[in-house]
């Protein structure tokens, strides 16, 4: 797992909050994981990667998850 910084304000450069007022359902997680993907590039920045690593490292995490989603089925009732 990852490390957690000793000071809580270390977060707080990384951490961009999406309103939470004024979107739908879709547009709101959508906003989310677009907040999250750019705080990531950017500690990831600051940590020294390039962009081609950058890239690299998102695009197999997302893989990753991608191919792993398994929905639930939904039950048909006879």
């Amino acid at each position: 797992m990852a490390e957690t910084p000793s000071d809580i304000s270390e977060y707080d450069l990384f951490i961009t909050e999406f309103p939470k007022q004024g979107y739908g359902i879709v547009d709101y997680l959508q906003g989310r994981v677009h907040f999250a993907l750019l705080d990531q590039m950017k500690l990831m920045h600051t940590s020294g990667m390039t962009q081609d690593q950058i890239k690299e490292t998102i695009m197999v995490r997302v893989t990753e998850i991608i191919e792993n989603f398994e929905p639930e089925k939904e039950s048909k009732s006879p």
